[in-house]
């Protein structure tokens, strides 16, 4: 379970008391996210999340995802809304840590998503990046392209333990990237970590999204990439093209992608690729025993890179140019 920091009975009392969401009845640690600690709050208003912001999560950052899903939620965007207290902040501390009280949302992620789920993805994708486009604050993405090579180096002694000759192959993978990665496509406010357990379903219909823990300013068809990797191969490592036209179609038809976007999708896509096999990778070198979150295997986004690394155009996405 994913709750690093315990709280305790009388300070979460106390916490409260600055909030008018009526007295605590019941909370308990949940599950999800793997970056903070989170409980589910039962008070005399409804269900809530209180979210306390472990170290991994940098503190001046703070502001700009909680202004952010603020920000979206008042544009028409279903995403859980920081609650404010009674002095009007979104932020306060709790046992030693920041932490935020956020709105509930119904619904839960797929865990088999079906060509009818990525349309509705693409679509709500589509909308975010229009709402959060007067959105004041930015954010640098610390996992763009530029980071890839630090983060690369910091694990790299431990990578061939992991698989021989990884190491040699991401390298060269690495400053392909470096030298062909596109630096003016249209930008703006993405959320980068869109995987399906971020998004919410009632039914088929499309709820919510959440955790924006990483969201950041970057390339729009960079986020659109990081779609095509979470939501578009199988559980075997096939790519599913339906889903991948499904989505990019669906996004399309909300925010028109000029060529230069369409035409850089499969470099975007390798490059998102790298992203998460690397980070895996540190996660997966560096993980202790006996830690609350076990860490994901870094092979599956091993095969989603070689298979980008093949498609020669959009239409291996299903998308016409």
């Amino acid at each position: 379970m994913a709750v690093y920091t315990e709280v305790p009975d009388e300070e979460l009392e106390a916490f409260l008391a600055n909030y008018d969401i009526g007295g605590l009845l019941s909370y308990k640690g949940i599950a999800e996210g793997v970056e903070n600690s989170n409980y589910m709050l039962h008070t005399g208003t409804g269900v809530y999340f209180l979210t306390l912001y472990e170290k991994r999560v940098a503190a001046n950052d703070l502001p700009f995802f909680l202004g952010l899903m603020n920000h979206l939620a008042g544009n028409g965007i279903n995403c859980p809304t920081p609650i404010r207290n009674l002095k009007g902040e979104m932020l306060g501390e709790l046992a030693g840590r920041p932490a935020a009280i956020i709105g509930f949302l119904e619904g839960v992620h797929v865990r088999r998503p079906q060509p009818r789920h990525c349309v509705e993805v693409g679509r709500a994708l589509a909308q975010m990046h229009l709402a959060g486009a007067d959105f004041g604050l930015t954010r640098p993405n610390t996992l763009n392209v530029d980071g890839w090579g630090p983060l690369f180096d910091s694990c790299r002694s431990g990578i061939d333990g992991y698989m021989p000759g990884l190491a040699q192959e991401l390298d060269r993978e690495l400053a392909a990237l470096l030298r062909d990665w596109p630096r003016d496509l249209p930008s703006g406010v993405i959320h980068a970590d869109l995987f399906p357990d971020n998004v919410f379903f009632i039914g088929d219909r499309l709820s919510g999204l959440i955790d924006f823990y990483f969201a950041c300013n970057d390339a729009f068809a960079y986020d659109l990439a990081i779609c095509l990797n979470a939501w578009c191969f199988e559980i075997d490592g096939s790519f599913n093209i339906t889903k991948a036209r499904g989505l990019l179609q669906a996004y399309t038809q909300v925010r028109p992608m000029n060529p230069e976007e369409i035409a850089a999708l499969p470099l975007l896509a390798r490059g998102s690729a790298m992203r998460f096999l690397l980070t895996r990778l540190y996660d997966w070198i560096n993980h202790t025993p006996g830690a609350f979150v076990q860490p994901k295997n870094p092979k599956e986004y091993l095969t989603r890179l070689r298979f980008h690394r093949s498609v020669t155009s959009p239409a291996g996405y299903g998308l016409d140019t």
